[in-house]
């Protein structure tokens, strides 16, 4: 028998990339994407990226209408964002919401050990709006929808959508390269609490991570990282939780 299901995209290209969750291609024989104007073609699969559930598809087609892609280091907790897509196939979507929290990791990839850096919004996203846009008030792209945390598997207002820097940048490496290279540093770390800080002599407000331990033979033994250093920034980017 055949099993169909269901999903939404972003139209990054005007030659047809789109960007997806990989969960929505995940397993499929054949990927049919239906337009707002109701054209039709087959996609084919350029790449996918389990650990932060992102996929690009391709349709042959040109002059698409695309979307413009926003910094989304930029956004603030109580900016207003539409989710745009294709809920429970009724056709296309848009709900308000704000966004509710930046950074979240919730445990949804625990199982693969992916990266986890929602955007939380109560805007309303429902089954099917997976790999759907999060827009800011001016239509530019500032996530993909990806999860939402409900016991009723319907809309109750937590909702998490990857910030496009990080899509677009697993993007970019799949449509390059069909894969995703990262960088390994290799240590365990825990919150810097501030009975922590206490313990190991540091101001009670400190805020960093604590190396808990080193993997050997890694970057970070190489570079002569210890256990209970504390990492307080990387890249001059402040760091506050793992």
């Amino acid at each position: 028998s055949t099993q169909e299901g269901l999903g939404s995209g972003v139209i990054v290209s005007a030659d047809g990339y789109i960007i997806t969750n990989n969960h929505v291609v995940e397993g499929a024989d054949e990927l049919k994407v239906s337009l707002s104007d109701e054209r039709e073609y087959v996609a084919e699969v350029i790449g996918t990226d389990p650990k932060t559930d992102i996929a690009v598809i391709k349709i042959q087609a040109d002059k698409l209408p695309v979307v413009t892609l926003e910094d989304s280091d930029k956004l603030r907790v109580g900016d207003v964002v539409f989710a745009v897509g294709n809920p429970l196939g009724v056709g296309q979507t848009v709900t308000l919401g704000i966004v509710s929290a930046k950074g979240r990791s919730v445990g949804i990839l625990g199982d693969i050990g992916g990266y986890e850096d929602y955007i939380q919004t109560d805007a309303a996203i429902n089954m099917g709006n997976s790999g759907g846009a999060l827009v800011d008030a001016r239509g530019r792209l500032v996530g993909v929808n990806s999860a939402i945390l409900s016991p009723s598997r319907g809309n109750i207002g937590i909702g998490f959508a990857i910030p496009v820097n990080l899509a677009a940048s697993i993007m970019n490496s799949l449509i390059e390269t069909g894969t995703v290279a990262r960088g390994y540093l290799g240590v365990n770390t825990e919150s810097v609490t501030p009975d922590i800080a206490e313990q190991l002599g540091l101001a009670r407000e400190t805020r960093g991570v604590v190396i808990s331990d080193i993997i050997p033979g890694s970057a970070a033994e190489k570079a002569g990282l210890k256990r209970t250093d504390v990492i307080l920034a990387v890249n001059e980017h402040p760091v506050s939780t793992l």
